[in-house]
């Protein structure tokens, strides 16, 4: 999801700046030889499907996977969105750059909270059961997460007045949801059975 430029006040958007770029120090410091091939790849593959988008007023809905991204990247999630999103801002005017720290963050926190709670269920040999409900699980934070960061930063600029949005944007994420839980699970699954070493990059 993305909101849109002109849309969050300036308070906002330097308050949810500041949260971004500190999440992004966090990150880089933990960019290595090792995950960097990882977080590009990610990178690629958020901005990919960040681009198939459906408008939902002043916002949008789409994939995200930034569940997974966490639990693949953990910190690293918060450059690799950024990355990600900046580009969309810069070849297809998707957010814009002034929203550019508010988005980062609204997708790139609950990443990180992904990670740091589930990944240490990810850290011993797992059953296929418990990797497909650890990537539902990602997927359900992700996604909530996201959702409820969009409507705070929505709240704290127009307060009742952009209740409907909200409303509009909390209600659109369900089915979002249910296929990202569909898709995050098996990925997880997949990856947890093929190389289980791939959840402890970037702690």
């Amino acid at each position: 999801m993305h909101i849109a430029e002109g849309v969050l006040d300036v308070p906002t958007l330097l308050a949810a700046a500041g949260c971004t770029a500190f999440g992004i120090a966090i990150g880089v410091r933990r960019l290595t030889p090792q995950t960097l091939p990882t977080g590009a790849l990610f990178a690629a593959v958020f901005f990919l499907i960040g681009t198939i988008h459906i408008p939902i007023g002043v916002g949008s809905v789409h994939l995200i996977l930034n569940g997974l991204i966490g639990l693949l990247l953990g910190w690293l999630a918060f450059p690799v969105i950024f990355v990600a999103l900046a580009l969309q801002a810069l070849l297809f005017s998707f957010g814009g750059f002034t929203s550019l720290g508010a988005n980062t963050l609204l997708m790139a926190l609950p990443a990180v909270i992904s990670g740091l709670t589930l990944r240490p269920l990810l850290q011993q040999p797992s059953s296929k059961r418990r990797l497909l409900a650890v990537g539902a699980a990602a997927a359900t934070i992700g996604i909530l997460g996201a959702t409820l960061m969009a409507a705070i930063l929505l709240w704290s600029t127009g307060g009742k007045t952009l209740l409907g949005l909200i409303t509009l944007i909390v209600a659109a994420q369900a089915p979002v949801w249910l296929i990202e839980a569909i898709v995050t699970a098996l990925a997880v699954s997949m990856l947890g059975r093929a190389r289980p070493t791939a959840f402890n990059l970037g702690a």
